[in-house]
């Protein structure tokens, strides 16, 4: 049985973040939902905090490090992405889009996307809609239809999200849904083969031309 991958790209700022806590539900229960269809699978969870200054550094010059590389390189490689980032001033943070903008443009295609957020009120919500979703679409990525957004009051153990209570049960309903989505997503595709580290990014007669 071949192993499917699943990336998670936590977007939090602040450590212990709401966003990362997020992150985990979400990635455990589309983990409950894949061993549920019988489909072997492996997870990892990228938390951006800890690459920003590589992310800036490789829009500045041009170039990743080699840890930004191996992050790149596991997104790229997944077989479904989970997303989550916190809201600010109605979109996505800052930290979020400049690591998309460094993704190829090729590498989101046809990659099952689950989108999510947190923000310090429900009424950033709908940025989910109008930022998130877009964005991946414009990528050709197949995003699912539930998107999940928790505001501090969603968290059941108290207004500080980072205490890490349970979930609402509204919240709890949605994450499963979500999940439920992009396993099934996940588990339609042919998992994608691993990336050849030797493999030429240009063809050979575009070297030739100086292209």
């Amino acid at each position: 049985m071949t192993t499917r991958t699943l990336a998670v790209i936590a977007a939090g700022l602040t450590q212990p973040s709401s966003t990362r806590l997020l992150a985990d539900r979400l990635a455990a229960a589309t983990e409950t939902e894949l061993s549920r269809l019988g489909i072997e699978h492996r997870t990892t969870v990228i938390d951006l905090r800890q690459h920003g200054r590589d992310v800036m550094n490789n829009l500045l010059a041009g170039f990743p490090t080699s840890q930004l590389k191996a992050v790149v390189d596991t997104v790229a490689g997944a077989d479904g992405l989970i997303a989550v980032t916190p809201i600010f001033n109605a979109s996505y943070s800052g930290l979020f889009k400049s690591f998309v903008d460094i993704l190829d443009e090729r590498s989101l295609v046809d990659k099952p996307v689950l989108i999510a957020a947190t923000g310090g009120t429900a009424r950033h919500s709908l940025a989910l809609e109008h930022a998130l979703r877009p964005l991946f679409v414009y990528l050709h990525a197949v995003v699912v239809p539930t998107s999940v957004y928790a505001a501090p009051e969603d968290w059941a153990g108290g207004p500080d999200p980072n205490g890490g209570g349970p979930l609402t049960a509204p919240l709890h309903r949605r994450v499963g849904r979500a999940a439920r989505e992009l396993a099934v997503s996940m588990s339609q595709r042919e998992p994608r083969p691993a990336a050849d580290p030797f493999a030429l990014t240009t063809s050979f007669s575009d070297l030739v031309a100086g292209s």
